[in-house]
């Protein structure tokens, strides 16, 4: 770096996800503004990513869409060998440059929700419906996939348990 501060930008689509080869995020369109301070000794890179990514839905398995608007910083200096202690990375001298692209990818994974589900109604009829013929409790429980679009749009209503489950419930219940 020849100066004490830089800016860099990148877009960031499939192709970047295929590459990372990581479990969780194969899709997105996304981009990312970087920029590097070097102060006493230290490289502080500062992310600003947006944009969104594509996920299997929890529930249906379908693709969905989750939006990423996220600020990120990463520290970096220089050393004698790799390591990733604490809050700051140490980048070998003979080096001298850290490839950035597996952090932002976990900057991006570690800033989505645990749980992947689309907003009620939006799942995937056919498969709420093979869903719902699984955890009837009976074979004449014909109208539960209704009950399942009602319920999933007011989180109050409880649902009749599968007798199978109750059992385990109460082990849940003793702890």
């Amino acid at each position: 770096m020849s100066e004490d501060v830089c800016h860099y930008e990148y877009v960031l689509d499939n192709d970047f996800f295929i590459s990372i080869d990581a479990p969780e995020i194969q899709k997105g369109k996304l981009r990312v503004a970087l920029t590097v301070k070097k102060s006493m000794g230290v490289f502080v890179l500062n992310f600003h990513t947006e944009g969104f990514v594509v996920v299997p839905c929890d529930r249906c398995l379908d693709d969905m869409e989750i939006p990423v608007d996220i600020d990120d910083e990463l520290k970096v200096k220089m050393g004698a060998t790799f390591s990733d202690e604490n809050d700051i990375v140490v980048v070998p001298e003979e080096d001298g440059y850290i490839n950035v692209a597996w952090f932002i990818y976990e900057f991006i994974a570690l800033s989505l929700p645990m749980k992947h589900v689309h907003a009620p109604g939006k799942c995937n009829k056919a498969m709420m419906g093979a869903l719902s013929k699984h955890l009837r409790s009976s074979a004449d429980d014909e109208d539960y996939m209704d009950d399942v679009e009602e319920n999933d749009a007011d989180p109050d209503v409880e649902r009749e348990i599968d007798p199978r489950w109750k059992d385990l419930k109460k082990i849940l219940d003793n702890n």
